[in-house]
């Protein structure tokens, strides 16, 4: 009997927790991963590189050895589409066909909006948390824009929680350095509760907490660009010597080559076992996938990581024939660091809660790093 193939498309969060769950269920069926490199960037802590806390290259994980650990093939490329209903992965280093296919590739951010380029993006990578750290050491003082948006077709498609963290971490550097008197620091959002997503509790606490440290707010304003020096809105412009700028979420780059089932907002439509809809034993977990859930359902590595699980353990029940099962728990939890302190929210579909800031928490999530990156590390 022919042993099945599956096919993983990423090397992100949700790629390699789908990885473990697999081989934990099944230690015979084929594993072929598709990524440009063999390698994990840790983005959660990305925001300690302008603070000098981490480097680019203390979260480039080199995951070669953790596949063949797991006996798992690698496939170095990029995905340019999908063919036979998802049966063969086309991409620009050949074609591969599958049995069962897991899209965890990851989303990608909206840069339409005029003058982009001015504004530093966190969360596209390394290059782009150094950068910010080089332009932070450059500065003398001035004004500092803080910022994100969202998909105006899917709202929740949104990255806001490690804004929050850069604004609290970047405020604390300056205190430390015995500069922040020279600065203004501006945060600002279309929205008149930013974050609204993480409860009413975290918007209320995180509005008290940059009132405490003395943080503007231009809040309620539809973003309409920016300049090299100022950001536009439709409430005014406001001078600003460096943007900082999280744009909205929508799917792969090569998602419309796909021909599967597309949500508004771009992302490949789900339902709640992960599978994306109507299409036969192809998933997905993670940024890429629109999922049925609440509105305040995050685009976080946590919750990619619980559908990861949900997806690996439906996607071998399909291949022996049974029906899905698994669902992946709906909550939030993340710890907002603010460099010496973190403030910790969570919310499910019952409960919402905020905790004040803590050094315990900012512990907390350093260990987390440490134990989360540990069974990648010291594999290559």
């Amino acid at each position: 009997m022919r042993t099945p193939h599956i096919v993983i498309l990423g090397s992100g969060f949700a790629a390699l927790t789908a990885v473990r769950e697999l081989r934990r269920r099944d230690r015979e069926v084929r594993i072929t991963l598709v990524a440009p490199k063999a390698e994990l960037m840790y983005y959660p802590s990305l925001i300690w590189v302008p603070a000098g806390l981490r480097r680019g290259d203390d979260l480039r994980i080199d995951v070669s050895g953790f596949l063949a650990a797991h006996d798992v093939a690698f496939h170095a490329g990029h995905v340019t589409g999908l063919a036979d209903g998802g049966r063969t992965v086309l991409t620009d280093n050949g074609a591969l066909a599958n049995d069962a296919l897991l899209v965890a590739s990851g989303g990608r951010f909206l840069k339409a909006m005029p003058g982009i380029e001015h504004a530093l993006t966190i969360c596209e990578g390394a290059p782009a948390a150094e950068a910010i750290r080089e332009r932070l050491a450059k500065l003398d003082g001035g004004t500092i824009a803080f910022g994100f948006g969202t998909n105006p077709k899917e709202q929740g498609a949104m990255r806001g929680g490690p804004m929050f963290e850069l604004l609290f971490g970047i405020d604390t550097l300056l205190r430390e350095q015995g500069r922040r008197e020279r600065f203004k620091l501006v945060f600002f959002n279309a929205a008149r509760e930013p974050g609204k997503r993480l409860g009413a509790k975290a918007v209320a606490g995180l509005l008290r907490e940059m009132q405490k440290r003395g943080i503007d707010t231009h809040l309620g304003h539809k973003v309409l660009g920016f300049e090299a020096d100022k950001v536009r809105t439709e409430g005014g412009d406001f001078p600003a010597d460096l943007i900082l700028f999280m744009p909205g979420m929508t799917g792969p780059a090569w998602a419309n080559e796909a021909s599967l089932p597309l949500s508004d907002g771009g992302f490949f439509k789900a339902d709640a076992y992960c599978q994306v809809v109507g299409v036969d034993k192809v998933y997905v977990a993670g940024d890429s996938g629109s999922y049925p859930g609440p509105d305040w359902l995050p685009k976080q590595a946590h919750i990619a990581d619980l559908q990861a699980k949900a997806a690996a353990e439906n996607l071998l029940r399909a291949l022996d024939g049974k029906p899905a099962v698994a669902r992946f728990k709906i909550e939030l939890i993340c710890i907002v660091d603010t460099l010496d302190r973190g403030i910790l929210v969570y919310r499910d579909e019952n409960r919402a809660l905020i905790l004040p800031p803590c050094r315990l928490f900012h512990w907390a999530k350093r260990f987390f790093e440490w134990q989360y990156l540990r069974p990648y590390r010291g594999r290559a």
